[in-house]
């Protein structure tokens, strides 16, 4: 069995929860902080955007926005000389947009559950918003957050659909697990598909033990 589809698929997912957590935890602290009802309804729809559309058809928006002649894609490769379509960081990317929601949907409805008199005093005590963040909000969400971000992990492990918009399926190169079973199946070498489906089984089966560690922690926490 090759490995490659293996290391290439926690080398993405490694990449992508790390740019996702901070970027989710970032959007949720700040949606949460909106007042308004209806900017803060815009705000979510936007962000909540990419769980609900087809990946194919999110994989065709970064396409267009990272591609060779998109906006994006044009300025890396005429200034810096980088490719960023059908490379390995365009499967980071498409990692990142498919799971940001879950880990920004995660992480709000965490923060948004914090007793508010907690945050009330640490303003008495003269704590800045982002020092009540850090020190009270963060610390009694974190099991929350953390099971945001183990889902948003494991779906970036699994992601198939904006991958091979945005990546392809190169060996080697881009083709990671899911790719590969895909790749398997096409080919006929169903030995080759059983032996990468297993290990995707294997490893939800642990992302729903975390999943289910952190609920009760989450449950203990209030």
């Amino acid at each position: 069995m090759n490995l490659s589809p293996i290391l290439i698929s926690m080398r993405t997912a490694s990449a992508a929860i790390v740019v996702t957590f901070f970027l989710g935890l970032l959007a949720a602290k700040w949606v949460a902080g909106v007042k308004g009802k209806i900017g803060k309804m815009i705000l979510d729809g936007i962000l909540t955007l990419p769980l609900v559309l087809p990946p194919t058809v999110a994989g065709f928006f970064l396409l267009y926005i990272f591609g060779v002649r998109g906006p994006v894609g044009k300025f890396f490769l005429d200034f810096f000389s980088v490719k960023i379509a059908f490379s390995w960081g365009a499967t980071v990317l498409a990692a990142v947009a498919i799971s940001f929601p879950l880990m920004y949907r995660s992480a709000r409805g965490a923060l948004e559950q914090v007793d508010p008199n907690l945050i009330y005093a640490g303003r008495t005590l003269g704590l800045s918003e982002w020092q009540i963040f850090l020190r009270v909000s963060l610390p009694t969400a974190l099991p929350g957050v953390a099971s945001g971000a183990v889902l948003a992990f494991a779906r970036g492990l699994g992601e198939f659909g904006a991958t091979a918009m945005i990546a392809g399926n190169i060996a080697g190169k881009t083709r990671t697990l899911p790719l590969a079973i895909y790749s398997a199946v096409s080919s006929g070498d169903m030995d080759i598909a059983y032996n990468y489906v297993l290990i995707i089984v294997l490893f939800s089966f642990l992302v729903v033990a975390l999943m289910n560690y952190f609920t009760v922690q989450e449950k203990q926490v209030k």
